[in-house]
């Protein structure tokens, strides 16, 4: 494998946008060890130059075999080699070591500096780019939004959702973690599903536009979604809107959530779809306690999430899903996750699911390193009835990173629903 040298990196580095702004006021460096042979940067107030960091001061440091890099740098990475944290968390050959501070704060100009590696190496293919969604002038999309005061644990929430497609079977749409209902504004405007399902997107509370209630001191409170609670809504939803039996989907905390309500609540909808589900997630939270760390910016949680995400989804899909991550409240990615992570267990009740009287399709990404498709397969295999797929070139978050793709997978299930 031909590489650039450090001059040659730290030029490429400088003339990219994108690293620029993700480099901006770092003082430090990248080391990569690639076998036996080394490239490294040395950073200035977020200027590159080739050459080994003096310091250890604020220098990230990744180590692999040449083989696995090999697999990292691919034109079309294979799965889990496609970011850094995938093959970390993974355990796909790549270690980290050097300022665990800085490898947080600037994990993103560092991943960014991999991907100008990786393509110095390859030429684009002839596959033609993904056409854009780009909509003439004055176009109004067919989403409807309002919003709805729901009693949720004694305390007024007021709950921003929005519909579109009224007449149809009744659809409750689910976000992920730390997100909101924006996750799924494509489906809304796909006639197919829209002509026979009543789409509703809505944002769990102190996500998007569900702002925090007013008769509560929320601020003083350290924020943990917990099943309970999170299961009350979507059932609150359904009686403050007069929808019966509705379908559920969700995706990750969402996608747990449509098999724990099939468990729970099987008699109050006709069925449930788990995106990226399983019966179990795991994990530690204390060891995610840079997802909401005073010197760390939701830039990191934003630059993790695109890990989670198929290299080959379009660019600025891509960039769109983690935007978001990057924009809402920094409690709100590492409360939820109590849910995702602490709080959800199905591996002893799966078996309990009902299938008779709720639907259950479990729909994994290849490229999801954290809902796999193991996951995901070992939840179909203990929930006798249900359905599995898994989504080819998709990882995470199918439906804004890669809609049509996941559209693909998505409308047999409708087709069988309906």
């Amino acid at each position: 494998m031909q590489l650039l040298s450090n001059d040659e990196w730290a030029k490429q580095c400088n003339n990219d946008g994108e690293f620029a702004i993700a480099a901006r006021r770092w003082r430090g460096g990248i080391k990569l060890t690639l076998g036996d042979q080394t490239l490294a940067l040395k950073v200035n107030e977020g200027v590159a130059q080739g050459g080994v960091p003096e310091s250890p001061e604020g220098v990230i440091e990744f180590q692999a075999s040449l083989e696995v890099w090999e697999k990292m740098l691919a034109q079309e990475p294979p799965r889990f080699h496609n970011d850094i944290m995938a093959n970390i968390s993974t355990g796909m050959g790549i270690s980290r070591s050097g300022d665990f501070l800085a490898g947080a704060q600037y994990y993103g100009a560092a991943m960014r500096g991999i991907e100008l590696i990786r393509a110095s190496l390859t030429t684009p293919n002839d596959i033609p780019a993904p056409q854009q969604r780009t909509m003439p002038n004055y176009t109004i999309d067919a989403p409807v939004g309002r919003y709805v005061h729901l009693q949720l644990d004694g305390i007024d929430h007021r709950i921003y959702f929005e519909e579109a497609g009224q007449g149809g079977i009744p659809l409750l749409l689910q976000h992920t973690a730390g997100c909101h209902g924006s996750q799924w504004r494509h489906l809304f405007e796909d006639p197919r599903i829209t002509e026979r399902f009543h789409l509703i997107a809505y944002d769990l509370p102190f996500h998007g536009k569900s702002l925090p209630p007013t008769d509560k001191n929320w601020w003083s409170e350290e924020y943990a979604l917990r099943g309970e609670f999170l299961r009350s809504i979507p059932l609150a939803l359904s009686r403050a809107l007069k929808i019966e039996r509705p379908v559920f989907m969700g995706c990750s905390v969402g996608g747990l959530l449509a098999l724990d309500l099939a468990h729970k609540h099987a008699d109050e909808f006709r069925a449930v779809i788990s995106v990226e589900g399983a019966l179990k997630i795991g994990g530690d939270l204390a060891n995610l306690q840079d997802l909401w760390h005073p010197q760390i910016g939701s830039q990191y949680k934003a630059r993790l999430m695109e890990g989670l995400m198929s290299p080959m989804s379009p660019e600025y899909y891509r960039k769109e899903t983690s935007f978001v991550y990057a924009s809402g409240w920094p409690a709100l990615f590492i409360g939820d996750l109590y849910y995702y992570i602490k709080d959800f267990d199905l591996t002893e009740f799966a078996q309990q699911i009902d299938t008779a009287k709720v639907g259950v399709h479990i729909l994994s990404g290849e490229y999801d390193y954290s809902g796999t498709v193991e996951l995901g397969e070992v939840a179909h295999n203990a929930i006798a009835g249900s359905t599995w797929t898994m989504m080819q070139g998709v990882g995470h978050f199918p439906m804004s990173e890669n809609p049509d793709q996941f559209i693909q997978y998505l409308m047999p299930i409708l087709e069988q629903i309906s």
